[in-house]
């Protein structure tokens, strides 16, 4: 091989000037799965909600210990999510992890306003604010649960028992029973189960392992 043939060529244009030599695309990186973060930081705002439920921590006054873990694990870092999967143009996904970061954050503050003198609600109220808000956020779960029966059947089952949670959650408060808070208990250990086998399988398929079983989806 000669020195003449390690040097490109430049092509002459049409009126005789040099064209320009193209310089290679830098190779692109890779996405990521957004998934990991949201589920991993999830997971332990679930089971504290769950231990709150079942009476593990005090249902009769709302425990400011919890804002902690709503809102600095799983609101915070479900946000970080959401804008991740926003910019790798997965919409749906940062849709799921959107509202999901919205229910913990605002729960964080509620929780707050209900255990402090941040806003004014009198105590005849606070009935009426939790359950405004329980039944807001069932309407829009449900909504998302229909919304995404085309994925896998795992992730259905997980949302479904989001929206028993919040309808069990939701009837508590309503009637004054507090056995509706334990079967809420109940169904926030089984979505965390659900979303870690989900998680799990996730870890699997990032590290070169083969993808679990989720299910065939309801709806193609």
């Amino acid at each position: 091989m000669t020195a003449e043939t390690d040097v490109p060529t430049v092509s002459p244009r049409a009126d005789g000037a040099a064209a320009p030599v193209p310089t290679p695309a830098a190779p692109a990186l890779p996405a990521g799965n957004p998934a990991l973060l949201a589920l991993i930081t999830f997971l332990p705002a679930g089971l504290t909600l769950g231990l709150w439920f079942i009476g593990y921590l005090d249902t009769a006054k709302l425990p400011g210990g919890m804002v902690a873990t709503l809102a600095l694990s799983a609101g915070l870092f479900m946000l970080v999510a959401t804008i991740w999967a926003g910019r790798i143009g997965a919409s749906t996904v940062a849709a799921i992890f959107g509202v999901f970061s919205a229910f913990w954050l605002s729960f964080a503050l509620l929780i707050t306003a209900l255990t402090s003198t941040w806003w004014v609600i009198a105590a005849g109220g606070v009935q009426r604010v939790q359950a405004t808000y329980l039944l807001s956020f069932f309407c829009v779960f449900v909504l998302l649960t229909l919304a995404t029966l085309r994925l896998p059947l795992a992730f259905t089952v997980g949302f479904v028992l989001v929206d028993a949670t919040f309808l069990l959650a939701f009837i508590a408060v309503v009637k004054v029973n507090t056995d509706f808070f334990t079967w809420a208990g109940v169904t926030t250990f089984a979505f965390c189960a659900v979303f870690a086998y989900v998680l799990f399988d996730g870890f699997g398929q990032d590290l070169g392992g083969k993808a679990l079983p989720m299910g065939k989806p309801l709806i193609r």
